[in-house]
């Protein structure tokens, strides 16, 4: 009787809701169970998912929530997260894809819920992609504030001028530095202690340029506008100066060029051995 009393009925069925939007269907599945099995995070729970009528909703209201400060409080920031899902649907399309590629690739990840709202790395992804938006807009200051709040609470720092694609992994985060004219393309994975950095005082285009796929071991430094080839990977600890062609694996520093990589997605793979 309880869970009768519990339902709403205006929700859509499972089986609706998992046609519909099977990433959501997912998250509030794993929600129930967790606040069934964990009744101290049954109130998170239920405000940050279960009473949210969207995958929008619930994330717009946990990186809200997360980023509000006394000046700024997280209704407001949440009204910005929520304009910039309602002006560009690929903003969220592209939340989406991040979250199945946490949980494809990351082995500590046990459900959808998982990167929603406890890992760091997709937090700070995510808060890019609306600081991106911003400064599209030309509201530099207010995503310089989103940029500022995410490194602060995530230890990531994205400038919001990076182009990132989707379907990204940014494994543990720490430490994680994108700068202004660095371009990231779709399914690459990085861990913690990754730079796609300049190499001085240059100004203009001067950040790497990551292709499709890549693997950025932990601790990489990729510094200056050079091309990481598609599929390359690049070996932890590695600085690399220099472009890595398709398909290649670097190691060293100075990196150089020891061989080719031997899967066809270095980055769905996340072997950092070389």
């Amino acid at each position: 009787m309880d869970s009768v009393l519990l339902k709403n009925p205006t929700e859509p069925r499972s089986a609706d809701l998992r046609a519909v939007d099977p990433v959501w269907a997912r998250i509030r599945e794993a929600a129930q169970a967790a606040a069934a099995a964990e009744p101290v995070l049954a109130g998170t729970l239920h405000a940050t998912i279960l009473s949210q009528p969207k995958f929008e909703s619930a994330l717009s209201y946990h990186l809200a929530r997360l980023a509000g400060t006394t000046e700024v409080p997280a209704a407001l920031i949440r009204q910005t997260f929520d304009e910039a899902f309602a002006a560009d649907p690929s903003i969220t399309v592209a939340a989406r894809a991040d979250i199945v590629a946490v949980a494809d690739r990351d082995p500590a990840c046990t459900s959808l819920l998982d990167p929603l709202l406890w890992f760091k790395g997709y937090h700070a992804l995510q808060t890019y992609r609306t600081a991106h938006w911003l400064w599209l807009q030309g509201r530099q200051s207010l995503a310089h504030f989103l940029q500022s709040r995410a490194s602060a609470l995530f230890g990531l720092d994205i400038h919001p001028g990076a182009v990132i694609g989707k379907s990204i992994f940014i494994d543990h985060g720490t430490g994680v530095v994108i700068g202004e004219t660095a371009v990231v393309e779709d399914g690459v994975s990085m861990l913690h202690g990754v730079t796609l950095g300049g190499t001085g005082k240059e100004r203009g285009d001067r950040h790497p340029k990551v292709r499709r796929g890549v693997l950025l071991g932990a601790g990489a430094k990729v510094l200056g506008n050079i091309e990481i080839g598609a599929c390359a990977k690049i070996a932890a600890g590695s600085v690399v100066l220099e472009p890595v062609p398709a398909g290649c694996t670097a190691a060293g520093v100075p990196a150089r060029i020891i061989g080719c990589v031997d899967v066809p997605e270095p980055a769905m793979e996340m072997d950092q051995r070389i």
